[in-house]
């Protein structure tokens, strides 16, 4: 019975993507009809049944319409002018909903990349202190890691959790991975299977999105606003979708910057433990606040094992490093460690000795006031430039994003070729997003940039979008 039902969920995702992929490929153009589901069962050697379900998904995802008594349609807003498509990063970003493209165009202005400008992190004093790290440990290059992480590491980083938030931990609790993305990917590959339900923000996190959809999830999405999220639609569909996870950033959002109330947040938790949903916290920029402290993470208010907290420290100590923590209950992390073995058996020990000894120093500290202070004055240089514009958007308390709203008549596909071309690089809305919509939002990051560069590249950027309208 098991395995009919996993064969079922195998070949309703094998239609629900064959669909979506030659819609987004242009080959289904919009308003064209759908093979009929007799038509497509038949083509594909399936049941009729099977069909229906995934045309009713994607009805749902708003991929297809319907018309009574005539059949299934495509969508106006999927399908894109492929005019615009000519440049292979656009194209790429359209058809694949991958950043790497972007990423690796060579521009003067980067404004895609949510990194902190090299300039700004301590390479100096890291150059210096691995020698020390080489005194103190002359063996750590002929010797793994422990799979779950150096002991006197994840000990650090408990007396720190415990120290700021008054939480019950040991070090039993803590994984080290080798950054977030490989927390993520490990969560994926350990809690959830082809055809299980998982909450997304909508936007979200690109990277996560695409490691919950290869592991075959089925992506519903709950919308966050800048005072977070309704409640009332988290739980309906809690009842109504049974998901496995909800995967959420409610510290300095990702793409969007907002964060969650410490109200929403014991109340999220109280309806995790009711509906038996893991939540699972990605929290990768708690420490680049500018005004005051974000609040507590949710797993603070977590007392019933429900809640998986990913901690990452990559992007304002040393992306280099790729350091992350992940934190949850015993009967969780053993599954977790299973995993972790089978993907590299451990984290490098010596990026661990060597974030181990600068996170407990003095200079530590130092270093996240001064950075602050750097990334709050980039943010008002961005939207100084940016008020010029009718543009819209909720200036964030920290993190290293602008999540900004376009006029609707501005293409975002010919607006990222038409940048390129002027050496500036953004990451379109349609990234971000679960369901591939939200076209006339853009993520802009004023993290990467220095200041002369982000007031000159944003200055560009605006002419660009002029020109265009």
């Amino acid at each position: 019975m098991g395995n009919a039902i996993q064969n079922e969920d195998y070949l309703f995702k094998k239609v629900y993507d064959h669909v979506l992929h030659r819609i987004e490929r242009n080959e289904w153009k919009e308003h064209k009809k759908l093979p009929s589901v007799r038509q497509l069962a038949s083509e594909m050697n399936i049941h009729r049944l099977t069909v229906l379900k995934a045309y009713q998904l994607l009805k749902q995802h708003d991929k297809v319409y319907v018309k009574d008594k005539v059949g299934y349609f495509v969508q106006s807003n999927v399908t894109k002018n492929l005019e615009y498509l000519d440049n292979p990063i656009v194209s790429a970003y359209v058809q694949k909903n991958h950043l790497s493209e972007i990423h690796q165009s060579p521009v003067s202005y980067n404004f895609s990349q949510a990194l902190i400008d090299p300039n700004l992190l301590p390479n100096q004093y890291f150059s210096s202190y691995v020698k020390k790290v080489f005194d103190l440990y002359p063996k750590v290059l002929a010797t793994y890691s422990t799979v779950q992480g150096d002991l006197e590491l994840r000990e650090s980083l408990t007396r720190y959790f415990i120290n700021q938030y008054k939480t019950h931990l040991n070090p039993d609790n803590l994984l080290i991975t080798s950054g977030s993305q490989q927390a993520i990917h490990l969560i994926a590959q350990t809690f959830i299977k082809s055809g299980d339900a998982v909450l997304f923000e909508r936007p979200s996190y690109s990277a996560a999105i695409d490691i919950f959809r290869a592991q075959g999830a089925q992506i519903v999405t709950v919308d966050i606003h800048p005072n977070g999220y309704d409640l009332e639609q988290v739980e309906r569909y809690l009842k109504q979708y049974k998901p496995r996870l909800f995967y959420l950033i409610p510290t300095f959002h990702n793409p969007t910057g907002y964060t969650v109330s410490a109200g929403q947040r014991k109340k999220l938790v109280e309806l995790a433990e009711q509906y038996r949903c893991l939540l699972i916290e990605d929290d990768a920029s708690h420490d680049i606040y500018f005004d005051h402290a974000p609040p507590p993470p949710i797993y603070t208010y977590d007392t019933a094992g429900t809640v998986i907290y990913i901690r990452s420290f990559c992007k304002y100590i040393s992306p280099g490093l790729r350091i992350a923590t992940v934190i949850c209950q015993s009967s969780l992390m053993k599954s977790l460690i299973t995993v972790k073995s089978l993907t590299d058996n451990g984290s490098p020990l010596l990026n661990q000795k060597i974030f181990l000894h600068y996170f407990s120093s003095l200079r530590m500290q130092q270093h996240l006031e001064k950075l602050r202070i750097a990334l709050q004055i980039r943010k008002e240089i961005m939207e100084e430039e940016l008020g010029v514009t009718d543009w819209k958007w909720t200036s964030p308390k920290g993190g290293l994003n602008l999540w900004v709203q376009l006029p609707d008549n501005l293409p975002t596909e010919l607006l990222l070729t038409k940048s390129i071309e002027q050496s500036i690089s953004f990451v379109p809305g349609q990234v971000c997003d679960p369901l591939k919509q939200l076209s006339s939002w853009i993520r802009l990051s004023f993290s990467y940039a220095n200041e002369k560069q982000l007031s000159e590249g944003v200055k560009r950027f605006v002419a660009v979008a002029q020109s265009l309208l």
